[in-house]
């Protein structure tokens, strides 16, 4: 097709879209060695570049176009009443630096959300100031060493962190100044409680924990791990980057945690595909209330205001957070009610352990008993034919589904990590189990198509080793 092309090679000499000396005769003029007379630049018509773009736009994937299942993502659904809301005038179009006498429905917006939050959750006190998930970790993390800080507790040097935690646990301690300590997890997942007994220590400022963990199990010892923590002076802190499965039926605050960070752009459906948006807010149990990063909005009499807390790690951004996510957290929440938002956490475990249960013949189950919100497989279960999990995560995209997340958690070698999130229906959910069937069919009777694949894509099978150290950034190379 012609406009399966790129935007050079659709150009042509003297081709016109756009009247480029009338717009730059209206800027300002720029210094003579700013200026570039030999910009390589495409001569296409408005009508190309239009199409080209639409076109381009069209072999995108996303939760609007098919079954996403990305296992830890929570690449749910989003309503678009949430992005009806986001996008009132009122809201879009507020200035950061309005003040609060102009801005009080917008602070009333950050005061429920908190408020609301805090209820699901079972902490005092949020700050929705975190701008991604990965910045609520570092948020936390800085609290937790705030807090020893002010107790004059120096020598806590080293955070705790289970061998089957996200990428980010590890990385955002270290960069609060940290060393990192693995502890080992038992042959389901969960976490060794011998191991982390002989790890605790009053050196330990806190352990990471996600609850569900990263393969979908719920950390059934979580109450003995809090004895053993804060029996040591230690803090726990909560990645809320699972809380989907609980919604509406255990709350961090409850089990003992002392800090949490919720990714709400995933548990409270702002799809995060190609790199946001997000937002991580922090809650933090009513001993920590005054070392959340400030301002944070309270109540004053009739009106919202900020108030810096007394011990804050101070602010973490400019501005106060992604307004647009908080927004669409509060329609998401309201939308749904009390009861609604308690069959999130039942629709979601339900959907996932139908397609454990369905794909256990064909997949390998490395931990049989039943998951929360996601299962892991560790990739087929007939491997002799060397087709491999990143071979049936391509062939997927030929039957378009996107695929699982595949080789994490990195317990398993195969690993295969299915979300299904509590949004799809039985009949999205059988369409992906057939094809699930029918790869593992070819798998064994034409096991080079599936190593192959995918052959239906723009793209064929990349040589992503070698994408990502010498990518390609530019259409010429000269």
């Amino acid at each position: 097709m012609l406009y399966d092309k790129l935007i050079f090679e659709l150009s042509s000499p003297s081709r016109v879209g756009h009247d480029l000396k009338h717009e730059t005769n209206n800027l300002c003029k720029l210094p003579a060695n700013l200026l570039r007379d030999n910009l390589d630049l495409p001569e296409v018509t408005e009508p190309d570049v239009v199409r080209h773009y639409t076109n381009v736009s069209m072999k995108n994937f996303g939760v609007d176009t098919g079954f996403y299942p990305l296992g830890s993502c929570t690449m749910k659904y989003n309503p678009k009443i949430n992005d009806q809301m986001a996008s009132l005038s009122g809201f879009s179009g507020l200035h950061p630096l309005t003040p609060n006498s102009a801005s009080q429905g917008a602070l009333q917006i950050l005061h429920e959300t908190d408020s609301m939050l805090a209820e699901i959750t079972g902490m005092a006190k949020f700050s929705l100031a975190p701008f991604a998930g990965a910045q609520g970790e570092l948020t936390g993390l800085m609290i937790i060493k705030q807090y020893h800080t002010v107790q004059g507790d120096l020598k806590r040097t080293k955070i705790i962190v289970p061998d089957s935690a996200h990428g980010t646990n590890p990385a955002s301690a270290s960069v609060a100044g940290y060393e990192v300590i693995e502890v080992k997890s038992n042959l389901d997942g969960t976490v060794n409680i011998e191991s982390l007994k002989e790890l605790m220590s009053d050196e330990v400022a806190g352990i990471m924990l996600t609850n569900p963990n990263t393969l979908g199990i719920f950390e059934k010892d979580i109450l003995k791990i809090r004895e053993i923590v804060h029996g040591q002076g230690g803090l726990l802190y909560y990645d809320g980057a699972n809380l989907n499965a609980l919604l509406g039926h255990a709350k961090p605050g409850h089990m003992g945690f002392d800090i949490v960070h919720l990714n709400v752009h995933k548990t409270f459906s702002t799809p995060h595909g190609g790199g946001g948006p997000g937002a991580g807010p922090v809650g933090v149990t009513k001993a920590l209330i005054e070392y959340l990063p400030g301002p944070i909005v309270v109540k004053d009499n009739d009106a919202f205001v900020f108030y810096t807390p007394k011990h804050s790690i101070g602010r973490i951004g400019t501005f106060y957070g992604n307004f647009s996510v908080i927004v669409r957290t509060n329609s998401y929440i309201k939308t749904l009610g009390k009861n609604n938002l308690e069959n999130v956490g039942n629709y979601a475990v339900l959907n996932a352990n139908y397609i454990k249960e369905s794909l256990k013949d064909d997949y390998l189950l490395p931990i049989e008993t039943v998951c929360m919100h996601e299962v892991v497989f560790d990739g087929l279960k007939d491997k002799s034919t060397g087709v491999k999990t990143l071979d049936v995560a391509k062939r997927l995209l030929d039957y378009g589904v996107h695929p699982p997340t595949i080789y994490f958690p990195m317990l398993f070698h195969e690993s295969l990590m299915v979300e299904p999130v509590e949004t799809e229906s039985k009949e999205t959910l059988d369409h992906f189990i057939s094809i699930m069937r029918q790869i593992a069919l070819e798998a064994r009777e034409n096991p080079e198509i599936v190593k192959s694949a995918p052959h239906t894509t723009v793209v064929g099978r990349l040589d992503e080793v070698l994408a990502a150290r010498q990518p390609r950034l530019k259409f010429k190379d000269n």
